[in-house]
């Protein structure tokens, strides 16, 4: 058994190195497969439960990360990008960053150029809380242990937006969740940057009722992963995610901050 596992090793290992030596020739499956003396069919098989995503998605992560690079040098198109990545064009590189970024890559390139975010520090239950919004609503809502920290992963989300600390009705309207009956707020509108598949995570952790938990499914890390980056602390409510065993678990702003926000639910919703 324990061979087998070894040798099972060594052919992922081998198609990953294969995809990322050649990830610029854009490699099919079938391709990958034959070289590793795989059926396609097994070859999918085994490198999404060893590698935990799909070939093709795992190409897909190489090719984003050397396009990014590229589109770093301020002086390099879009086109170049798609060329130097291997794609057939243009509209190809904006579908990869569409499916793996959540943006075009334009928007990639300009690093929210043409966006205007207010953001301001206020007082929560559970610590200070940073909050920004743009015209459309929040885009960002994270726990401020340090606030000059916080502020600079805001800033690495959009580098090139202009940046204003100033309190908006967004923002009060949002953080009116802290101290007002949830029943009698108005909707809090959210402006999210996230891939398809992110957003629907978070879309429905939105519907998880306050004071109770959700059961975090065992075999999904792409689920976790998007539970993981959520944006938006406490409004899209990731807390509530709890492990399979009952357990609270891992949170990213603490997890002693994760069981006071759950023990505040329930005793709001009782």
């Amino acid at each position: 058994m324990k061979e087998k596992e070894n040798t099972n090793f060594s052919r992922i290992e081998e198609a990953i190195d294969y995809i990322t030596t050649n990830f610029k020739r854009q490699p099919g499956l079938d391709e990958v497969a034959e070289k590793i003396h795989l059926s396609p069919y097994h070859f999918q098989r085994l490198f999404t439960d060893w590698a935990g995503v799909s070939p093709k998605k795992f190409l897909q992560y190489i090719s984003v990360e050397h396009a990014k690079n590229i589109l770093k040098d301020k002086q390099a198109s879009l086109f170049d990008a798609a060329f130097e990545t291997g794609l057939s064009g243009t509209g190809r590189l904006h579908d990869l960053f569409i499916n793996i970024e959540g943006m075009t890559p334009g928007e990639y390139k300009n690093g929210g150029e043409n966006l205007s975010i207010n953001y301001s520090y206020a007082e929560s239950p559970f610590g200070n809380i940073l909050v920004a919004s743009t015209s459309k609503g929040i885009c960002h809502m994270a726990f401020a242990d340090n606030e000059k920290e916080a502020l600079i992963t805001l800033q690495k989300t959009f580098p090139n937006a202009r940046y204003q600390q100033m309190v908006d009705l967004i923002q009060q309207n949002a953080l009116y969740i802290f101290t007002h009956d949830w029943k009698n707020l108005s909707k809090i509108k959210l402006h999210l940057k996230g891939t398809a598949f992110q957003l629907k995570v978070w879309e429905a952790l939105l519907k998880i009722p306050m004071g109770q938990q959700l059961h975090s499914p065992k075999a999904s890390q792409a689920v976790g992963s998007a539970v993981g980056s959520n944006p938006v602390a406490f409004l899209i409510p990731c807390h509530r995610v709890i492990q399979s065993t009952g357990a609270f678990g891992q949170y990213h702003w603490g997890s002693i901050r994760k069981t006071a926000m759950i023990g505040w639910e329930a005793a709001k919703a009782s």
